[in-house]
């Protein structure tokens, strides 16, 4: 079984926003596993060269141009889109470097299966769906095991993915819907602010207030699950006066479509993960 230390190799391929984040956030992390970790445990391979330096400064990783240059590794993250995952894959099996490595996948609907057909000889694979919030610390990552990873290796990544906010195993038939739901989901939430911020304005507001009120009840309502572990219907319920203005809010909303609105976009992104993975 593996585990981390200060002395883990962890390949990052791809320097995007999201192994960034990932990679920024295991380094700055307090919490164990991720703790035992900082900037000499990091490779990105990154083909830009701008990206690489800033990478380079930022964090202080070591950078190569191409995933078939890294010459040792112990985790490899796979942080590059589904569309070039396959492309990549090809270039690195044969890579004496990867063979028997733990590769954790953070790319939408590319299933396991898919995956460990093309991987190095005996690499282990966890695949998972974090979301944008690991950039805060506050992400949401599904995880799940291939049938190459042992119960460790989910574990494993699980924990250091946790490190970023909160991490769940799922079945991989599940992932789909996870990504569609959490994956996706901090652009459903935005759009919503943006809703509540216009809807504001249009009653008056000032453009800058209505955003802080938007944002500040957001995060607050959520918080207030979380605190206190009531369920969204008994915190909406609690809002809800007989014969009052949330009431009839919510009765106006339902009437316009918004649950089935949200219904329809989840169920849109479920549709999009599995034709990505196709590709």
């Amino acid at each position: 079984m593996i585990s981390v230390s200060e002395s883990t190799r962890i390949a990052l391929i791809g320097g995007g926003k999201m192994g960034e984040a990932i990679m920024g956030g295991w380094i700055a992390s307090a919490q164990a596993p991720a703790d035992a970790l900082s900037a000499v445990n990091f490779t990105v391979a990154n083909p830009g060269m701008p990206r690489r330096e800033y990478l380079e400064r930022a964090y202080g990783v070591s950078t190569v141009a191409q995933a078939c240059e890294i010459r040792a590794a112990d985790i490899v993250v796979l942080a590059v889109k589904p569309q070039v995952m396959m492309g990549m894959l090809e270039t690195i099996a044969a890579v004496p470097a990867y063979r028997g490595c733990l590769f954790v996948s953070i790319a939408a609907g590319m299933t396991t299966e898919r995956l460990q057909a093309a991987l190095p000889m005996d690499a282990r694979l966890v695949r998972t769906m974090p979301n944008t919030p690991l950039l805060v610390g506050a992400g949401a990552t599904s995880v799940c095991g291939s049938p190459s990873a042992t119960d460790g290796d989910v574990d494993l990544v699980r924990e250091l993915f946790a490190c970023l906010g909160a991490a769940f195993v799922v079945d991989e038939g599940a992932m789909d819907a996870t990504g569609a739901l959490s994956g996706s989901g901090p652009a459903y939430v935005a759009a919503m602010i943006e809703a509540l911020v216009s809807a504001g304005v249009n009653e008056g507001l000032s453009a800058e207030l209505s955003e802080a009120l938007a944002i500040q009840t957001v995060w607050g309502t959520a918080e207030l699950l979380r605190a206190t572990g009531q369920t969204p219907e008994q915190v909406r319920v609690s809002v809800c006066s007989p014969g009052g203005s949330t009431l009839a809010a919510l009765a106006a909303m339902d009437e316009a479509g918004l649950s089935r609105a949200y219904e329809a976009g989840v169920r849109a992104a479920v549709q999009r993960s599995k034709e990505l993975g196709a590709c």
